[in-house]
């Protein structure tokens, strides 16, 4: 009889949206990572602020505030609290012990990536993020692998769902922008604070990601030009009507001989056949252009709970495979 390999553990950092969809689809499908790993996937922790908090789907026993002390004896860490600290000296050092990592942390990975990737390779260990970008859709997957082979030209998109909640408002409805705005915080859209959203900063750290995906270069957030949605006016989205177009935040990215890769975020008048142009609500979309598969367009919901937690899920068979 061949002996059955030991468990794989799994430290979940965070239990917000994102991480309770993460904990109830481990536990629902266990017996199906199982047979696809060849090996049990076990949840050895879930770290959150507050361990006292009910948190329905999660059995309490399994709850820490010790996220240090859980991502130590884990083989494969998630980290989907998100913020800079501490979910950056908690991944780089299950990087530098040869862990496994995934994350969903757009913002770290657009700051950090390259020092965390050069941890992972030291180490031998690893960093996934296919979630940072456009939860569930492929988008990184699409960039870096299979356009491998191909040459990358230009990127654009609106991956941002936030503001294209906000813009399709007004848009579409002629609500007048404030109040858009203001529906948008009320309904979840954005954040308390919907600066990282209105100012074109979410868009920015995509942006960044998906160019050094396709083109390898260290291209970095200040080498963004940002312009974000807040000094709009009514008045520009009248003008943009009268000419039928409305206003999308468009990021682009393409190759320039001089700077390498030009990157930008601003707000676009877009004509109504364009495709980004018909994108609704929360739904994102990205246009890749190639030479030889020449352009291709991926398009989806690019946030939620679960959606996000299918891209970190897909990212933990990846890692647990290299285990």
């Amino acid at each position: 009889m061949v002996p059955s390999l030991p468990p794989l553990r799994l430290a979940l950092l965070g239990a917000g949206t994102v991480g309770s969809a993460v904990a109830h689809r481990l536990h629902e499908r266990r017996q199906r990572y199982a047979d696809a790993l060849g090996r049990p996937l076990e949840l050895a922790g879930v770290a959150v602020r507050d361990t006292g908090r009910d948190r329905p789907g999660i059995d309490p026993a399994l709850l820490t505030s010790d996220a240090a002390a859980l991502a130590a004896r884990a083989d494969v860490v998630v980290e989907v609290m998100g913020g800079l600290e501490p979910a950056g000296e908690l991944i780089g050092s299950a990087l530098r012990r040869g862990a496994q990592v995934v994350t969903a942390n757009k913002q770290l990975i657009a700051r950090r990536g390259p020092e965390l990737e050069a941890l992972a390779a030291q180490a031998g260990g690893g960093l996934h993020y296919e979630a940072a970008v456009m939860a569930a859709v492929p988008v990184l997957a699409v960039v870096r692998e299979a356009l491998a082979g191909d040459e990358v030209l230009g990127i654009r998109g609106v991956v941002n769902g936030s503001t294209n909640y906000v813009l399709d408002l007004v848009a579409r409805e002629g609500v007048p922008f404030a109040d858009a705005v203001r529906q948008a915080g009320e309904l979840g859209y954005l954040e308390a604070d919907p600066t990282e959203d209105l100012e074109g900063l979410d868009a920015a750290a995509k942006i960044v990601i998906l160019a050094r995906a396709a083109w390898g270069l260290p291209v970095a957030l200040e080498d963004v030009a940002v312009t974000g949605i807040s000094g709009l006016t009514d008045a520009d989205f009248a003008g943009a009507a009268g000419r039928d177009e409305v206003l999308k935040l468009v990021a682009t990215a393409t190759r320039d001989d001089q700077r390498g890769v030009r990157v930008e975020v601003a707000p676009r008048s877009l004509p109504l056949q364009d495709p980004l142009a018909q994108v609704r609500g929360g739904t994102n979309i990205l246009e890749v252009d190639a030479v030889s598969a020449g352009p291709l367009r991926l398009v989806g919901a690019g946030a939620g709970g679960e959606e996000t937690a299918s891209a970190v899920l897909g990212d933990v068979l990846r890692a647990a495979r290299r285990c």
